[in-house]
């Protein structure tokens, strides 16, 4: 029955009810809360190289890089070539699709950066990204 041909009792249906709508949203909500991973690494602070395109990874195996060289995977000192790639093997058997973030402070040498970018390639490890602090004043627009 069209809206002119409405019986004089009945009224229209003029508001639209979102509650269903809310419902699912909470529960998606939810849902994203507990399914998210969210690993906290224990981290040694360094100068890090800014960079004002940074943006947050999800960290499931962390390599940092001093100025003096020293390695340090998962918070533990590494000594020797062998010790890291032990540590990078052990972390892909435990996720096949492992994210591995390098934080070298940006009075490290290149070759020591290099150096540990290849022995984690060798120990089979592919989804690798640089750790930077976010330069606030460089990713504002300019007025």
């Amino acid at each position: 029955m069209s809206a002119s041909e409405q019986a004089p009792g009945e009224e229209t249906i003029v508001g639209i009810n979102v509650t269903p709508l809310v419902d699912i949203t909470l529960v998606l909500l939810i849902v994203f809360m507990v399914t998210a991973k969210l690993i906290v690494a224990q981290a040694i602070p360094f100068d890090l190289p800014k960079a004002a395109t940074g943006g947050a990874t999800q960290v499931a195996f962390t390599v940092s890089l001093d100025e003096g060289g020293k390695v340090r995977a998962d918070g533990r000192d590494m000594v020797g070539e062998e010790s890291l790639r032990r540590a990078a093997r052990e972390a892909l058997a435990r996720d096949a699709e492992i994210r591995t973030v390098v934080q070298a402070s940006s009075a490290a040498s290149h070759g020591a950066v290099i150096h540990v970018l290849d022995e984690l390639r060798q120990a089979g490890i592919r989804r690798v990204a640089f750790g930077v602090d976010v330069d606030k004043a460089a990713s504002e627009p300019a007025r």
